[in-house]
């Protein structure tokens, strides 16, 4: 019976011993696993916060100011100008053409006069503007705002006297610049009546003419008659 009993409590302890032996086992895996978890959740933090924390760097280090490739001189704000949109007149085909630009950026803009509006491109405020021509009318202004914008400040003051600079309008058309003798602006030819108009951060030159290229000029025969 004794014996009985020392084999029940010896085959007990063994049992008890590879439990103990299995938990400790278990309790070492786990830790393993939880150190590999770790690592691995570092490691994504740390791919998450490297980008977010160079970020916060660049904006709250000083970094250099960018200068604006795309003005020949300053804002219009720091040059005088003694003619206004309001004041010149362009015409309500003008107007159309100018109010097509966003008057808070540097622009240039060449509008045609109203003459040369009807001359060239047989537009008239009077019936152009009516309601059955007026997207007509819409697409054709727009089309020549594309070749007399340029983004960028142009005042008359810095183009000198036959010599001549060159830009390049929204659109892509080349425009040429310079001054005639009695010191008129002259753009591919065309003369400007007057010049150094502002409207906001948009100078206006008025010309004695249309600045567009030759297959939309196609587009307007010569021969009209007004």
């Amino acid at each position: 019976m004794k014996n009985s009993e020392y084999i029940s409590q010896t085959e007990l302890f063994k049992q008890v011993h590879d439990i103990s032996l299995t938990l400790d086992f278990m309790d070492a895996l786990y830790k393993k696993w939880r150190r590999r978890c770790l690592s691995r959740i570092s490691v994504y933090l740390m791919c998450l916060l490297a980008p977010i924390l160079c970020l916060l760097c660049l904006i709250n280090s000083e970094l250099p100011e960018v200068s604006l490739s795309n003005s020949v001189m300053g804002s219009p704000r720091n040059l005088t100008f003694t003619k206004t949109v309001e004041g010149v007149g362009l015409g309500e085909l003008g107007d159309m053409m100018v109010a097509m630009l966003p008057d808070d950026l540097a622009f240039t803009i060449f509008v045609p006069s109203e003459e040369a509006f009807g001359r060239l491109l047989k537009l008239r405020s009077h019936d152009s503007l009516s309601k059955d021509r007026l997207n007509e009318t819409y697409a054709v202004v727009s089309r020549v705002m594309g070749f007399s914008a340029v983004p960028q400040h142009i005042p008359s003051k810095v183009i000198p006297l036959h010599k001549e600079m060159t830009f390049e309008s929204v659109s892509g058309f080349r425009l040429y610049a310079w001054k005639d003798l009695d010191g008129t602006l002259v753009v591919n030819g065309i003369r400007s009546e007057v010049v150094d108009i502002r409207k906001a951060e948009i100078i206006v030159h008025k010309m004695d003419g249309v600045l567009m290229d030759a297959e939309f000029e196609q587009s307007f025969p010569p021969d009209y008659e007004d």
